[in-house]
């Protein structure tokens, strides 16, 4: 029993030795170092928020396949059904195309246009500050190493000092580079990993709202809508054409 208990005290001596260690070169990186905590704690926010409204807006690429897949084999009420019952950006779009905008074709066309431009829009929210951030921590984790390398050189005496002293001075001042460093790593990171999700999506999108398109008047009818117009978007361009 004593043993164990000894055993436990130590370890939580190294964990307090250990948080002792991160406050000290905490303060050794300078007054920038504040700036570069509040810049990942930033990234954290963006990373878990966008996790969470990706996790509820992207479909995923299963419901693309699972669309087409019932498009090319004419299962129309299939296809409807499963817009109904998925949630996410493209399915929600689709439905509402074809349950209320697939009348004529033009109308579906320019409805799923705009919608998608919305979800996009809202999807690549707060992209920008995770690509500022790549590019300003490591600036200022540079900005806090030169500020603490010309306190180093200011206080040296080559006759009184020692050649150490200029050493581990600017191992304290490289401390603010490392942290830049690591804070536009993580950030770098997220930001490639939600621009690939967003570009999946892009694709999936325009696969299925093509395929919509296609079967505008099948789905149409499928989906129980009254008074279809049987043209192509191409038709009632001419038609208008002419009329004009």
């Amino acid at each position: 029993m004593t043993r164990v208990i000894a055993v436990q005290k130590g370890r939580n001596g190294h964990r307090m030795e250990f948080v002792s260690q991160g406050f000290e070169f905490f303060r050794q990186g300078g007054i920038v170092m504040y700036f570069l905590l509040a810049a990942s704690i930033f990234v954290v926010f963006i990373g878990i928020e966008r996790a969470f409204y990706f996790t509820r807006m992207d479909a995923g690429r299963a419901f693309a396949r699972e669309f087409m897949l019932h498009i090319a084999n004419e299962r129309y009420r299939e296809a409807v059904a499963w817009t109904d019952e998925k949630r996410g950006a493209i399915a929600d779009i689709l439905f509402s195309a074809i349950s209320k905008n697939s009348k004529n074709s033009r109308k579906m066309s320019s409805y799923m246009e705009i919608q998608s431009g919305i979800a996009l829009s809202k999807l690549r929210s707060r992209m920008y500050y995770l690509s500022v951030i790549v590019t300003m921590a490591p600036l200022l984790g540079l900005l806090g190493t030169i500020s603490g390398m010309i306190s180093t050189f200011s206080v040296f005496n080559i006759e009184a000092g020692e050649p150490s002293a200029i050493t581990g001075g600017v191992g304290e001042a490289l401390i603010a580079t490392a942290m830049g460093l690591c804070v536009a790593i993580i950030a770098l990171s997220l930001h490639a990993y939600f621009s690939q999700r967003i570009e999946n999506i892009v694709t999936d999108m325009e696969m299925c709202f093509s395929a919509a398109e296609s079967s505008r008047v099948e789905l149409a009818g499928a989906a129980g809508v009254k008074g279809v117009i049987e043209t192509s978007l191409h038709a009632e361009g001419t038609a208008e054409g002419d009329e004009a």
